[in-house]
């Protein structure tokens, strides 16, 4: 009796297992797809910068006063860019926040010339901020042109206060994006370093 009840533990664990990683691996096919679509924005956490907020002394046009992102990171930064190239997901315009970390994750994705938002921008050390730039940031999604592919590099500060979701470093979530710079979470895509 005892072994039917480890048999039967064991084949009701194999099958949540199989379930679970089915729904992930179809939650991910559907991240994809939605990336791929005209109009997709896509807003990405910048790539793994060791530590917290920034140090004392921070300047924005300064990177050695700021937390960056390590070797590991650009390397995430780098295979992220590529993953979005196998997965044929096109970037038509890619923008980031002016914080180091984010502006070199941005170009090691490697999709061309990167625009600087200052509604990206991290407001972790200014809590006053998040309300604000929260609504340039919804303002600026309103008035992307119709189709247009765009990339947003950002903190999870920002991807937070914007999604009530929060990502990992170098996660992207792809949004729908709705009247008024409202978003929807269609889909998230998340390349391990």
């Amino acid at each position: 009796m005892q072994r039917f009840h480890i048999w039967l533990v064991s084949l009701l664990v194999s099958g949540l297992w199989l379930a679970l990683t089915m729904d992930r691996t179809s939650a991910a096919s559907d991240a994809w797809e939605a990336a791929r679509q005209p109009g997709a924005v896509l807003i990405m956490r910048h790539a793994l910068a060791p530590g917290g907020g920034d140090p004392a002394g921070f300047s924005v046009g300064d990177c050695s006063t700021q937390r960056n992102l390590n070797d590991k990171g650009r390397d995430q930064a780098q295979m992220i860019g590529e993953a979005l190239r196998q997965n044929r997901v096109k970037i038509d315009r890619v923008v980031s926040s002016q914080w180091c970390r984010c502006l070199e994750t941005a170009e090691l994705l490697g999709f061309g010339p990167v625009e600087e938002v200052p509604a990206l921008n991290s407001f972790f050390q200014r809590h006053a901020n998040r309300e604000p730039q929260t609504l340039a940031t919804k303002a600026f999604l309103a008035d992307l042109p119709a189709g247009e592919r765009v990339m947003l590099v950002t903190h999870q500060v920002n991807i937070s206060a914007l999604t009530g979701q929060y990502p990992a470093s170098g996660e992207i979530f792809v949004l729908q994006v709705k009247d008024g710079g409202s978003v929807t979470v269609t889909g998230r895509i998340a390349i391990d370093p």
